[in-house]
């Protein structure tokens, strides 16, 4: 049986079984580019994150999952600014991507706090 599943996965999940099928429907000048990007900051949080788990030095990955997590705010923000999604999604992705972010942030902390 497998261990239960951390909520920040958890979360991270939810939120690329949102979000792919909307960036999958984007036009194609921005489908093949940015939506692209953004799918793959997605799976790379996510895979960040399963790594970080298992790993023994967390610090790292966490960081570098950090930045990545900023990426995605950033070109979520462009989305918005090409007017290919609406404000009501766009707040919703950000609320999102704030819960991770926070969780996150805790993760990182309690590891610093470790050394």
């Amino acid at each position: 049986m497998s261990s239960p599943e951390l909520p920040i996965i958890q979360k991270t999940k939810d939120l690329i079984k949102w979000y792919v099928p909307i960036l999958n429907r984007l036009p194609k000048d921005h489908k093949f580019i940015l939506g692209t990007r953004i799918i793959n900051s997605l799976y790379d949080i996510l895979q960040g994150l399963i790594r970080a788990r298992y790993a023994k030095e967390k610090l790292s990955y966490l960081e570098a999952i950090n930045t990545e997590l900023d990426i995605l705010r950033y070109q979520t923000r462009l989305l918005l600014d090409f007017e290919l999604i609406s404000l009501k999604r766009y707040e919703y992705i950000g609320k999102q991507v704030n819960e991770i972010g926070i969780e996150l942030g805790g993760w990182i902390k309690q590891q610093r706090n470790r050394k």
